[in-house]
């Protein structure tokens, strides 16, 4: 686990003079917190259990409360830290709310993409997507709370994701252009991701 977030040292959420961040388990060593977290969140995710009629950002903080309730004492808390990986800024703290709150009302306006043909649904789902990864605001974990909230709104408007066809690489290549306003490779992952069930 490297220093994700371009901060080698976070008084708030990292143990000092290091990057692994403070865990339940007092894991100090980044190799050893990640093998745990991908270990842990499986389980979690294995476990979750749904709510079809509640797509909003009290959901994905439920998400990802549920995801990562063994490992960090923050689970399901907004970031209290400005952060951001490369050159790619996310959502100062003081907007993460108000911007979740209006992109979960858009989206509730579009009813929640239901009824939409593929290449619409598609096409929305990653305006959404892109749009809610900017906001990022979760202090770690926001792509497997996001993608796991991703795959219920899908499920309820009558399709499904599966992840496995896309390489990490191309998902942080996509999701970067998706930050500068490019949505055509977030777009094409998320229908070569795309299920009708």
């Amino acid at each position: 686990m490297s220093d994700k977030y371009g901060r080698s040292q976070d008084a708030l959420y990292c143990y000092p003079h290091s990057n692994v961040l403070i865990n339940k388990l007092g894991l100090t060593e980044a190799d050893a917190l990640q093998a745990a977290e991908i270990e842990l969140t499986q389980t979690r995710i294995s476990q979750y259990e749904p709510d079809f009629n509640n797509i909003s950002f009290s959901a994905l903080r439920a998400i990802h409360f549920h995801l990562f309730q063994d490992l960090y004492n923050w689970a399901g808390e907004l970031r209290t830290i400005d952060i951001s990986k490369g050159s790619t800024r996310f959502a100062n703290v003081n907007r993460i709310e108000p911007e979740a709150n209006n992109l979960f009302r858009q989206l509730k306006q579009e009813a929640y993409l239901i009824g939409l043909p593929r290449e619409q649904f598609v096409a929305r789902l990653a305006h959404y997507y892109g749009e809610l990864n900017v906001i990022h605001p979760f202090r770690d974990g926001n792509g497997r709370a996001q993608r796991l909230l991703f795959e219920v709104l899908s499920i309820n408007a009558g399709y499904a994701l599966r992840w496995e066809p896309i390489r990490r690489e191309e998902w942080v290549g996509a999701n970067i252009a998706a930050y500068n306003c490019q949505l055509a490779a977030l777009t094409a992952l998320l229908d070569r991701a795309f299920m009708p069930i």
